[in-house]
């Protein structure tokens, strides 16, 4: 298989061309991108049920809005914690971990069960059922630092929904839920780029917290400094212009 070029930790923004509805105006960032497929999860999608309904503990540390966000159209009864460790931070890896996984880093499901989540297995495919098993955790690849959060890119990282919130409430950003993950299959996601459904552009710690979720997809193409600017602009619906 060709070798692919990794994208973790950069943003899918949809294009308008994108029909999928469960895509529609999206903004994903890429947990994890490799030859055996891609994961990642929609920022812009709030839902009504609010932290507190489900991850109570968790509810003092969610930025506004202090909501459940649908990360994907799979798995939607697992959830997943996303936050920004502030500077350089004393926890995860350099470089991405790979996905996460039953370790602790996003394990829970939305009804405040443990257990559920993306997982090293890969079975990405955006509308396949529930992943495959995954292999037991291995307790050497531990990141040093910080406990309860793996770094996936730069500032931001998973953090470990099953560990006591005190131990990452000094040191997080904005907290993150999201049910639920997008998926791609192998040279999947690199089929609808080639297709054009996608803009690939650099993520900012900011998107995943953002309190606007409703504007990120404008408010992402806008700061690019390039023609994608422009599309920024284009309606949500092109009949009425």
């Amino acid at each position: 298989m060709t070798e692919v070029s990794s994208l973790t930790g950069r943003l899918l923004v949809a294009t308008p061309a994108l029909a999928d509805p469960n895509f529609d105006r999206a903004v994903v960032l890429l947990l994890d991108h490799d030859d055996e497929g891609t994961l990642g999860v929609v920022l812009n999608r709030p839902t009504p049920v609010d932290v507190g309904d489900i991850l109570e503990p968790w509810a003092p540390l969610a930025g506004e809005p202090g909501v459940v966000f649908q990360g994907g159209p799979v798995s939607l009864d697992a959830a997943l914690g996303l936050a920004v460790v502030p500077g350089d931070g004393p926890g995860g890896l350099d470089g991405p971990p790979g996905a996460p996984g039953p370790d602790g880093t996003g394990g829970h499901r939305v009804d405040g069960s443990p257990g559920g989540g993306p997982d090293g297995s890969r079975s990405r495919t955006a509308d396949a059922g529930e992943p495959d098993e995954p292999d037991e955790p291995d307790e050497s690849d531990e990141p040093e630092g910080l406990l309860g959060w793996r770094r996936v890119y730069g500032a931001i990282g998973l953090v470990d929904l099953e560990a006591p919130p005190e131990l990452l409430a000094a040191e997080l950003g904005s907290l993150r839920i999201f049910a639920g993950y997008a998926g791609w299959g192998p040279g999947q996601l690199e089929d609808e780029l080639a297709e054009g459904a996608w803009f690939v552009v650099d993520s900012e710690p900011g998107d995943v917290s953002s309190p606007r979720p409703e504007t990120l997809w404008r408010d992402v193409l806008r700061r690019q400094r390039s023609e994608l600017a422009m599309i920024a602009t284009y309606p949500d619906d092109p009949s009425l212009n």
